[in-house]
């Protein structure tokens, strides 16, 4: 299956260098599983896109992450909550979506 690969910040360019950056990456297992976690986060877009840039996509059942900032404290603030709907996604995938058919 081909990677899926959005950026959320939704083309917001910025004039401030980006020197702060992250990656997560998080196997499910199968493609199935990550683009099911990945639907879910994707519509939860930057609050400050001038100062943090989210980029996500789906490769061989991972979701990949790749965070970048003006300021560390951005990046810190942006990892943390991002983590916290990541680590909810995924809780309920793991209550109702292993083996749901649609």
């Amino acid at each position: 299956m081909d990677s899926i690969l959005s950026d959320v910040t939704d083309g917001v360019t910025s004039s401030q260098p980006w020197e702060f950056s992250c990656d997560l990456e998080v196997d499910y297992g199968t493609d199935e599983y990550a683009n099911m976690v990945y639907s879910a986060l994707a519509v939860d877009k930057e609050l400050q896109p001038d100062k943090v840039k989210r980029q996500m996509s789906v490769s061989e059942g991972k979701l990949i992450v790749h965070f970048e900032a003006v300021e560390a404290r951005f990046l810190r603030a942006s990892y943390s909550s991002f983590l916290d709907i990541l680590t909810l996604a995924t809780k309920t995938l793991e209550e109702f979506g292993l083996g749901m058919k649609f």
